[in-house]
């Protein structure tokens, strides 16, 4: 691989018309043209194309060389929406650089339910929805570290109620209402993944950089291209009911490479995994991507030209992305950074979440989510491991302006459901801002909100820098500065766990994955799903 390739420049096509025969059967058999020892090298690099991270390597690896009309045949196979259609207010501040000037990348990985054509109707059923809104009933965040050593993927189940924003249609100009408490997966169907993205960031605070989207025909198509992958059941499952629910997957007990529909079949499965629930579902997926990571870096090899050909057409048919990865030059680019984690530094995690009442739905769980959240927006990895180097990252903040330019507003949130508010206290800490040099600090004595704990909110990312400065002023952790709309400008409210003196301690870090995220490492063979004994053939 050149790198004009990986940026994208025209392949050279080499002419092969001059050719003896002698050197034609050479070249047939893998060797060289008259070159010895060294073209068969060359040509056994060729010949095993080792898969990396993603199907997409391999599938950018087999076009280079192809000239230039088939790339370009290629980039127009590969269908792109705009990454965010939110309204500004509501974006996420972009990641933060570490010591060494790197940054993390956020990706939104979407799997959609459209039933946009026969194929996609034929494999996803439910004739009466044919043609209506696609829902995102996949939606997975994968997390790359800045120093590419870990990787972190947040799974939010299909039933979870959430807030959705105001989001406007790229292609139509229709502006969505913002919605409250709405199942989330409706947001692909309000103007495209650019509002799954916007709803993700809203939730989570943290910045995505890029989505990936495919639906069941692209599931099926991409799933035979890699020749299967193997899961496991602890039981024969057949997940089908009288009435008519379920998958349709069939399996014998232990573990069985499926592909195709099967794959699929799999990917959708409720009835008949654990407790029938969308989560036990969610298990199924991390399972499977596991499990495919593994089998790509492993074992799988391409030899076959007219194959890797093939699969070059399935994958880039199958995917819609953002701008940001339109083009099989930026894929490829995309591919490389992945496959420099290695496999038991992925970890794969669902949303900690807590039923909505009766409902059957779930909402977060709110200080567990609230954890989960934090640690990948602050590039701490999630199996507990390279806590001081986490450290490290999280002391690095955004250019500040001069302390005595930085206005900031100070609330009382001393007030608690069985105590008072702290009689001034906002002056107090105010009078303190003002002493350090942040001249422009001001108490604001109408309002009385309750925190638990001091925080420290911005509107916005041009002030993010300004929020970090006011933190280490006061030795307040970054894991306390949120990005809010729901303040104009830098807002600092003194929580009841800093009722007196001037100095605030805070708490000791807790970096540790919540119990509840249900954390499986990459590396772990041994996971097999448990089925429902009501299911067992």
């Amino acid at each position: 691989m050149t790198q004009s390739s990986v940026r994208g420049e025209v392949p050279a096509v080499e002419d092969t018309t001059s050719l003896t025969p002698a050197d034609r059967k050479r070249r047939a058999a893998g060797k060289g043209a008259s070159d010895g020892d060294g073209g068969r090298r060359k040509g056994r690099r060729r010949r095993a194309l080792r898969w990396s991270a993603s199907v997409l390597a391999v599938v950018i690896l087999g076009t280079v060389g192809a000239g230039y009309l088939y790339y370009e045949h290629l980039n127009h196979n590969i269908k792109k929406d705009p990454l965010n259609i939110g309204d500004e207010k509501d974006r996420a501040a972009e990641s933060r650089a570490n010591a060494a000037g790197q940054k993390p990348l956020n990706i939104l990985l979407i799997g959609s339910d459209a039933r946009d054509s026969a194929e996609n109707q034929k494999l996803g059923g439910a004739k009466d929805t044919f043609d209506t809104a696609p829902r995102a009933d996949v939606q997975m965040l994968l997390h790359l570290s800045a120093d590419r050593s870990n990787m972190s993927v947040v799974s939010m189940p299909r039933d979870t109620l959430t807030d959705i924003p105001k989001c406007t249609d790229p292609k139509t100009g229709r502006t969505y209402a913002a919605e409250t408490h709405v199942i989330t997966n409706d947001s692909l169907g309000r103007g495209g993944p650019g509002c799954t993205v916007a709803t993700w960031e809203k939730l989570t605070d943290i910045h995505i950089d890029h989505f990936m989207m495919v639906d069941f025909a692209g599931v099926v198509s991409m799933a035979d291209a890699i020749g299967g992958v193997p899961v496991c059941v602890d039981a024969n499952i057949y997940s089908h009911t009288s009435a008519g629910k379920g998958s349709g997957l069939k399996l014998k007990k232990g573990t069985t490479s499926v592909k195709g529909q099967q794959a699929l079949q799999w990917l959708r499965t409720r009835y008949g995994f654990e407790d029938d629930t969308d989560i036990a579902r969610t298990k199924a997926q991390h399972q499977y991507m596991n499990s495919m990571v593994r089998q790509l870096r492993e074992n799988a090899t391409l030899s076959n030209p007219t194959k890797l050909r093939s699969l070059a057409e399935t994958a880039t048919k199958a995917i819609t992305v953002d701008d940001g990865l339109g083009t099989v030059a930026k894929l490829y680019d995309l591919s490389k950074e992945l496959k420099k984690v290695p496999t038991n530094r992925i970890t794969m995690t669902t949303m900690p979440w807590e039923y909505a009442g009766n409902s059957g739905r779930v909402v977060p769980r709110p200080a567990d989510a609230q954890q989960l959240f934090r640690l990948v927006r602050e590039d701490i990895s999630l199996d507990g491991k390279d806590r001081k180097k986490a450290a490290a990252a999280k002391a690095s903040t955004d250019p500040a302006a001069a302390d005595d330019k930085i206005a900031v507003q100070v609330e009382n949130g001393t007030r608690t459901d069985s105590t008072g508010a702290v009689r001034g206290r906002a002056t107090s800490v105010a009078d303190l801002l003002v002493g350090k040099g942040f001249k422009e600090a001001v108490a604001d004595s109408s309002t009385t909100p309750s925190e638990a704990k001091t925080v420290i909110r911005y509107p916005s990312a041009d002030l993010e820098g300004d929020a970090q400065r006011v933190a280490k002023a006061l030795g307040i952790p970054t894991s306390a500065v949120k990005k809010s709309t729901s303040v104009s400008g830098i807002t600092l409210v003194v929580g009841a766990d800093w009722t007196s003196g001037t100095k605030y301690k805070a708490a000791a870090a807790d970096d540790k994955t919540p119990t509840s995220a249900d954390a499986l490492n990459g590396s772990d063979t041994t996971a097999c799903m448990h089925v429902d004994p009501n299911y067992v053939w």
